[in-house]
């Protein structure tokens, strides 16, 4: 019989992922992320997860293996963005000339809304990570904390089907680091597909699911709970 799947449930099969003539980052790796999941991804530096998220975002191909979203692979990072994949990345991919209210505005343009939707709901994201009164203010003169917290508004104010997130509470104080884990799950809950890149132990036990890169392997160290293993989760 065969088994439906979820269009934003992500899938890598026997995935190497690598970067032109250099050694492969990551061999081998077999694993389904399923919608209204949170899985961390967790390792040393230079394990390999922003390289696992740039494969899931549609930036890096596969050397070998599949990297499927919904069951169809996952051509290029245009494929991923017209399947409502967002991507954090580790930098924060922000225009430090614009305005913290600028770099949400025009990115909510480029996916459709109206000028005025645009800025109704990216004040709407940034009053959700605490950053109502750094709206106007320069990307280049926000702390680096607040600047995570503004690349994160964006990534939740497009409302994407699967959200990458890279170490996005790597410079946060506690109170803004639980902000953060709970917005994650709230994407998790309206059934978003969640995978979040993370240091910190305590931020990996909040996920449903902790993936363990080491030494160019990938193991899943904590797996699923049981709904998750009914949606075949592995």
């Amino acid at each position: 019989m065969q088994t439906t799947v979820d269009h934003a449930t992500i899938q890598l099969d026997a995935a190497t992922l690598g970067y032109g003539t250099t050694e492969p980052v990551l061999r081998d790796v077999s694993l389904t992320v399923p919608p209204g999941r949170l899985l961390a991804v967790t390792g040393p530096s230079g394990a390999g997860k922003t390289t696992l998220l740039s494969a899931m975002a549609g930036v890096l191909r596969p050397v070998s293996g599949t990297v499927m979203l919904g069951g169809e692979p996952l051509r290029d990072r245009d494929h991923a963005v017209t399947r409502k994949v967002v991507l954090v990345p580790q930098d924060n991919g922000l225009a430090a000339v614009l305005t913290a209210g600028e770099n949400l505005q025009v990115t909510l343009i480029a996916s459709g809304l109206s000028p005025v939707e645009a800025r109704r709901s990216g004040a709407a994201a940034l009053e959700r990570l605490g950053l109502a009164g750094q709206t106007d203010q320069l990307v280049e003169e926000l702390s680096g904390g607040q600047q995570q917290r503004t690349a994160l508004a964006r990534a939740l104010a497009l409302g994407g089907d699967v959200l990458l997130a890279d170490e996005v509470t790597s410079e946060l104080d506690a109170a803004n680091r639980q902000l953060v884990l709970e917005l994650l799950r709230a994407e998790a809950d309206r059934g978003a597909t969640v995978v979040f890149a993370t240091h910190d132990p305590e931020a990996a036990a909040a996920c449903d699911a902790e993936l363990h890169l080491l030494d160019g392997r990938a193991e899943l160290t904590r797996r699923w709970s049981e709904p998750a293993q009914e949606n075949n989760a592995l």
